[in-house]
């Protein structure tokens, strides 16, 4: 009768280990698989700048790295291979390739239907033009964790090979943006004695700053060199301005603000001429750590130029009782325009030229619907802003023109990448499509 209980053993492994888990795993995947269509439908699907990679070759669907992502469905095991579910919510964080424990999963840029448009880099950080090098957000990198991990590789790396005896008017490394990238950049020069120069056309802390209040920011524990570990892994915008202001008042940093780099141009002796809105700088090194945006892109409009306009929202509670248009559907447009209509009073209008939100988190398209079925916020899907008066704004769409009554407009069109800035410096961009790589140094496709 041993056999029996053989059997019985079997029969209760199997009901209530291998059942339930299979249950779950069939769940999981049933719910991922919901997910990936939606997402596809809505244009969610295509990362905003940086994406997974998984070699279905390698890829064994341990789950290692979904458990790892800190994002909501990012990826997921379906058909027991991973698979990208919400392309857009990626921000870069790298803890999926590194939790991997076949090395199956690396971060690429851009994809088959979107290419992004990136420098030329090295695996030093180094650009095509010898000497200067690139690091952060301009390079790819948005997540702060990785700038801060970047500023200080590509700084070490621009370290080597220094000469002696130059001059006193030549520095060692001049940074460029006093971002995450460039403060981390700039303490790994303190730190190993070499002379550096620190410009932003801002303050110190670069985009920072200009987040909403209270923005919640994905990170992970970082080092700043002379400062020490940072333990966090989400901050909020003042959280992440009080910790920079702490690293500089400590470690005795020396940033140059309000000082805009107009140029950067290498000599015949290879040093390089960094011309700024104040002075010309003379360094062997130049490291740039801006961020990719450049410049607002305008709309272009009659009216535009009023004061009335700006193109981020900084402290929403100073609006109150007021006729407010945002204009565009990412989710800084969002996250503006839902902070804008909790305030008392505002009639919130949010203007799109698509008829669609494709792009934001699904987190922020449920805050948005949920302030359009109160009543605090207008949608006006397929539109494009005509014309903006002291007191109205045109907008126009399929349906022809019409006015609404307007105190203030906030554009959230996204930004021009420094293209000119960068090609007159010698720099080559590529476009990046995934795997594959398109090179220009003029402008132009190859």
């Amino acid at each position: 009768m041993s056999w029996v209980w053989y059997v019985v053993a079997g029969v209760l492994i199997v009901v209530f280990l291998v059942l339930p888990t299979w249950i779950r795993v069939a769940w999981k995947e049933r719910k991922a698989r919901k997910a990936q269509a939606a997402a596809r439908e809505a244009g969610r699907h295509e990362p905003p700048s940086i994406r997974p990679w998984v070699d279905p070759a390698k890829c064994m669907g341990s789950g290692a790295c979904v458990a790892a992502c800190p994002e909501k469905n990012v990826i997921a095991i379906i058909d027991g291979r991973v698979d990208i579910v919400n392309g857009s919510s990626c921000v870069g964080h790298g803890a999926c390739a590194a939790a991997c424990p076949v090395n199956a999963i690396e971060l690429v840029f851009g994809s088959e239907k979107r290419g992004i448009d990136i420098p030329e880099v090295s695996p030093r950080f180094e650009s095509n033009v010898p000497g200067l090098f690139i690091a952060g957000e301009l390079g790819g990198m948005g997540l702060i964790a990785n700038a801060v991990e970047q500023g200080a590789q590509a700084a070490r790396n621009a370290s080597i090979g220094l000469q002696k005896g130059l001059g006193g008017d030549v520095v060692d490394v001049v940074v460029v943006g006093a971002g995450p990238a460039g403060i981390s950049a700039a303490l790994s020069l303190l730190d190993k004695g070499r002379s550096y120069a620190l410009l932003d056309q801002d303050e110190f802390g670069g985009a920072i700053r200009h987040y909403p209040r209270r923005k919640l920011v994905m990170t992970r524990p970082m080092e700043l060199a002379g400062y020490g570990a940072v333990r966090m892994r989400s901050a909020r915008k003042e959280e992440l301005v009080e910790l920079l202001e702490d690293v500089v008042r400590k470690t005795g940093l020396v940033v140059s603000g309000r000082e805009r780099v107009d140029s950067v141009s290498k000599g015949a002796d290879g040093v390089f001429t960094v011309q700024t809105s104040k002075r010309a700088l003379r360094a062997q090194r130049v490291l740039l750590t801006i961020g990719r945006r450049g410049t607002p892109r305008r709309l272009n409009v009659p009216g535009e130029e009023l004061d009335k306009v700006a193109y981020r929202l900084i402290d929403a509670e100073s609006f109150q009782d007021c006729h407010v248009l945002v204009v565009g559907g990412g989710d800084s447009a969002l996250e503006a325009a839902v902070a804008l209509a909790e305030q008392p009073g505002n009639r919130v209008t949010l203007s799109y030229r698509k008829k669609e939100l494709s792009r934001p988190k699904a987190d922020n398209v449920t805050r948005l619907q949920a302030a359009v079925d109160a009543g605090t916020v207008t949608l006006a899907l397929g539109t494009h802003v005509a014309r903006i008066a002291l007191d109205r704004v045109e907008l126009t769409g399929e349906a022809g023109p019409h006015e609404i009554a307007n105190d203030f407009v906030f554009v959230f069109a996204g930004g021009v990448l420094p293209t000119k800035f960068l090609q007159a410096a010698g720099i080559t961009i590529q476009t990046h499509h995934g795997k594959r790589v398109v090179s220009y140094a003029d402008g132009s496709p190859a």
